[in-house]
């Protein structure tokens, strides 16, 4: 039976596990195990959690001689439940996910320990994300998300934390948020609810926020590369959209006041990410229909962040209405601008934070 809680920590014991999830993902798999092994910081073990593949991406990762790496089989759990399998079998202090088909960059955990080590109120660090294609290769554009003074209804509406590739945290803020349950015929203890197969990561940070102390804080770099997968977006989204209210339905269990205050705000933003994503890949008329929904959800969406919303909807109407190819010219171009504008968003507040680094070193 997995054992519930990670045993005392000795020397020899790593300080960093990282959770893979790994489920068909031979195609891309190699390259994410390659990117924890280039890692500066070298004080960590890796559970490969095998979700019940039935690809080759086993066999790849079987191939790894390297001792630090473990594979943990299971049936089929999920995303939220192969997560859970790598923390019951993880010994380190800190844990760090990565999903098999996204990228770190070699410094990533070693900022990330850093950080944590520099501020002990900080349980859960995360960075910045530059998006990849489904080749790996750049797309020029990045998730820059607020880093500081991160709120339940902060995450709630927008999820600064963005994708569950770029958290690191301390094994206490897990403690904090664990329960037990009998899901699979056994009794154990879960941090992520399994029941939840989308949205899994934001009800966690919820959780997280809502039910310890700890402080949530972004890392200005983009440390993590972020796989953007093309195609079935619109068979998914009325489920992706169903998940994501199921956790204002479990959130408003324990409190009903946020969701009170904040649920159509937060139902409003997430549509309006749902058609931007539409719109990104190649179905803007959807694009045009949710944004619609979002303004008719929360009117005040578009005299909070009128530049975004309008962004959003002209995007829509223009990939509606004009030829493919013209507007495949117009989105490059605007991609291109908003890339640079993100980049040097990103040095500048980079270089504000290793400025007052050195200064409270001296």
């Amino acid at each position: 039976m997995p054992r519930s809680d990670p045993p005392p920590q000795t020397e020899a014991q790593p300080l960093v596990s990282v959770v893979m999830p790994l489920y068909n993902a031979a195609r891309t798999v190699a390259a994410s195990l390659d990117s924890v092994l280039a890692q500066t910081y070298t004080n960590l073990e890796i559970l490969v959690v095998d979700d019940g593949s039935t690809d080759d991406g086993v066999a790849i990762c079987h191939s790894y001689a390297d001792p630090r790496i473990r594979i943990v089989p299971q049936k089929n759990r999920g995303l939220a439940g192969a997560r859970n399998t790598g923390i019951r079998h993880a010994s380190g202090a800190i844990l760090a996910f990565l999903d098999s088909d996204d990228l770190w960059l070699p410094e990533k955990i070693e900022r990330h320990v850093q950080h944590l080590q520099a501020n002990p109120a900080v349980g859960v660090s995360y960075s910045r994300s530059a998006f990849i294609d489904d080749r790996g290769q750049p797309l020029g554009i990045y998730q820059t998300p607020p880093l500081q003074h991160i709120t339940p209804e902060l995450i709630l509406c927008r999820n600064p934390i963005s994708n569950g590739s770029c958290v690191v945290m301390r094994r206490e803020v897990l403690d904090g948020i664990r329960f037990e349950a009998n899901l699979y015929g056994t009794p154990e203890s879960y941090w992520f609810d399994d029941s939840f197969r989308q949205s899994e990561d934001i009800e966690c940070w919820l959780r997280i926020s809502l039910q310890t102390q700890w402080t949530i804080e972004g890392l200005a770099e983009a440390l993590t590369l972020y796989r953007i997968s093309s195609g079935g977006l619109s068979a998914n989204i009325e489920k992706q959209f169903a998940s994501w209210q199921r956790v204002l339905d479990k959130t408003a269990g324990y409190a009903p006041d946020l969701i009170q205050r904040y649920g159509q705000r937060a139902r409003a933003y997430q549509l309006r990410y749902l058609a931007r994503r539409s719109i990104r890949e190649g179905q803007p008329r959807l694009g045009v229909k949710l944004c619609h929904q979002a303004l008719g959800t929360y009117p005040a969406l578009l005299r909070e962040e009128p530049l975004r919303t309008l962004i959003t909807l002209a995007a829509g109407y223009l990939g509606a209405l004009l030829p493919k190819a013209l507007y495949r010219l117009l989105e490059t171009s605007m991609m291109r601008i908003t890339g640079l504008m993100q980049r040097l968003k990103i040095a500048l507040q980079s270089s504000r934070h290793s400025g007052s680094s050195e200064s409270q070193g001296t």
